[in-house]
């Protein structure tokens, strides 16, 4: 196997990685919740500070970390991960487990981000879209794989031991890492306020208020995804770590599919995806009395929620790379930090609104960020190849 084929898979390891301590704490929120005494309300902002911490320092250690070599930077921070992740797997009670989660966050979003402008330079041209639509994709198998897995350890030993083997997973990627991140990719560096200036750029700022957007209409229902399936659709224990699988090969679906449209027009090609996302929101509710109605429309919906990222990446890529490239890193890392903040958003609204309306209205309010996402979109597109300086 050649080289770069080797590295293409650990890239994708390091999004399955950051995937699984994400996301498997949504499948185990009911025996933590057990375990700790708390309302599961109150877990969900568990997926709320994680989101926020995530959104809020991955910007400021991208930019700060563009001061040395990027492989250098990338081993400090799985190093990191790994003792926050441990620290998960360890904790006692509710406090630690939020200060442990907090640790986690701090440096994910900008281990991504480091790996995603890693492969762009050793992807060759052709190969580019592939394999950033494939970095993404690492994070739907998580889906798959660790979810399932996390939930099903959780549910026959303890919830502690999911993050356990996301402990050992962590070991094994630094290895591989140390092995074969290269050492020499091009570095323009500059002042952090050289790199915020892409900030100024429209086409970025409406394409990450479409991210904080489809992130939110996300996890307005996928944050309570395992009491929705359980309670509200009536499906047993075994059922759910099926139907998650499933929906995890659908976000795998929807990556791939991602991967074609960046191939083929980009951000001009989604605004109709993410009309088709509003609609099937809105019938989610009313198909709870047709349990696999709803697990068909939740299928569809992941499609597209998984849809935008090569595309909504390699626009800010390309931005970058022709007018800013002091902010190369920065802009690398803007699909998980704002991701993350629609994350934020979401699960604080899923809490809210399991709260104050219960848990069948979800996908309503979903839709409300859907026909948001919607609009932006449409603009993005509209001003995607437009120079603005």
């Amino acid at each position: 196997m050649r080289k770069e084929q080797l590295r293409a898979i650990i890239f994708v390891m390091v999004a399955f990685m950051l995937g699984c301590n994400e996301y498997v704490i949504v499948g185990v929120l009911p025996d933590v919740a057990k375990e700790y005494h708390v309302s599961l309300a109150s877990l969900g902002y568990v997926v709320t500070i994680f989101a926020f911490v995530y959104a809020l320092t991955t910007p400021l250690i991208t930019s700060l970390a563009n001061r040395w070599p990027r492989h250098r930077v990338l081993f400090t921070l799985i190093v990191i991960f790994l003792m926050g992740n441990t620290w998960t797997a360890m904790a006692t009670n509710y406090w630690s487990l939020i200060l442990s989660r907090m640790l986690t966050a701090t440096v994910a979003g900008a281990i991504i981000s480091l790996v995603l402008v890693i492969a762009s330079f050793v992807a060759r041209p052709e190969k580019r879209a592939s394999l950033v639509s494939w970095i993404f994709a690492g994070f739907s198998i998580a889906s798959v794989i660790g979810v399932p897995i996390g939930t099903l350890v959780s549910q026959h030993l303890t919830w502690h031991d999911s993050f356990w083997l996301i402990t050992w997973l962590t070991l094994i990627v630094m290895v591989l890492l140390f092995w074969l991140v290269p050492r020499d990719t091009p570095q323009v560096k500059g002042h952090m306020a050289d790199q915020f200036v892409i900030f100024k750029d429209r086409r970025v700022l409406v394409g990450i208020f479409f991210i904080v957007a489809v992130c939110a209409a996300d996890y307005t229902f996928y944050t309570y995804i395992r009491p929705l399936i359980t309670n509200v659709l009536g499906f047993n224990d075994t059922w759910l770590n099926w139907l998650l699988l499933v929906m995890g090969v659908f976000f795998i679906i929807g990556n791939k599919f991602g991967g074609v449209l960046a191939n083929n027009g980009g951000v001009k090609k989604l605004p109709w995806m993410y009309v088709a996302m509003t609609i099937l929101l809105v019938l989610m509710a009313p198909s709870f009395g047709w349990p696999w109605l709803t697990i068909a429309i939740i299928a569809l919906v992941c499609i597209a929620l998984a849809g935008y990222g090569a595309s909504t990446q390699l626009m800010f890529l390309n931005i970058a790379e022709k007018e800013y490239p002091q902010a190369l890193d920065l802009a690398s890392s803007l699909n998980s930090i704002f991701a993350n903040i629609g994350i934020s958003l979401g699960s604080l609204t899923a809490a809210e609104t399991v709260q104050f309306l219960g848990l069948t209205k979800v996908g309503y309010v979903a839709a409300i960020y859907g026909v948001i996402a919607t609009i932006l979109v449409i603009l993005a597109a509209k001003w995607r190849d437009v120079k603005v300086k």
